[in-house]
């Protein structure tokens, strides 16, 4: 029974899953600026690798961000689309959990981990994690959007695992090296990381919206202010 997860919110990136959480097929890349062209070949190319017909897919699921409007946009209406031709459930996560749950994975329980990703105009999102003891990542901050310097003056950098584009892109502003982790996946938002999280949070029964979580108004918005027509 398997369910498709994706993911926008950085690069663009789609996962299938069967239910039990094992990955059948995967894809990526790490254009920044084409997802709309470049998602529905690779949904379609993720089922052909796994010899998966759409119409057995049980669930669609889609990092919700935060990120740039327009990106963003493109998988959850992609998922929501799908979805509903397919009549199954369409399921939010945010991405930057899909990122700490991740990072959680090798970390010490006690350890804290703060997402970082590109927001553009010199800014970041974040979001503050803490590793319990089973290696799980509990949200304890945001998510939020802020300038990097912000978040080293605040100490939300100090001692903690930081990962995500954005940590890379603003190494120097946030006092971090200028290597880009082993793990890609502590880089841009694993989508099986996110049908993982999906598949756990259903069974327990919490909320999947796929609200999307921009923290920013888009650039380009309606004016409000009617102009008159000479005549």
């Amino acid at each position: 029974m398997p369910i498709l997860a994706l993911d926008t919110s950085s690069a663009v990136a789609v996962a299938l899953l069967a239910d039990d959480g094992t990955v059948l097929a995967t894809r990526s890349d790490s254009e920044q600026r084409h997802h709309a062209e470049l998602l529905a070949p690779m949904v379609q190319h993720v089922l052909a690798d796994a010899g998966v017909d759409r119409t057995q897919l049980t669930a669609v699921v889609a990092g919700t961000g935060p990120a740039p409007f327009t990106g963003l946009r493109v998988g959850l209406v992609t998922a929501r689309t799908m979805a509903l031709a397919l009549d199954v459930p369409a399921w939010g996560v945010p991405s930057v959990d899909a990122l700490a749950a991740t990072a959680a994975r090798t970390a010490e329980p006690g350890a804290r981990v703060l997402v970082v990703t590109d927001a553009r105009r010199r800014e970041v999102y974040w979001a503050e994690y803490r590793v319990d003891a089973d290696r799980a990542a509990e949200p304890i901050g945001g998510p939020d959007i802020a300038v990097p310097a912000t978040l080293v003056e605040r100490g939300r950098t100090t001692g903690a695992l930081v990962v995500g584009r954005g940590a890379w892109l603003h190494h120097e502003a946030l006092g971090l090296t200028d290597e880009q982790p082993d793990d890609p996946a502590l880089l841009d938002p694993d989508p099986a990381e996110l049908g993982r999280l999906a598949l756990a949070r259903h069974a327990a029964g919490q909320p999947l919206a796929t609200t999307p979580l921009y923290l920013r108004r888009p650039d380009a918005e309606p004016s409000v202010v009617r102009k008159r027509v000479l005549t």
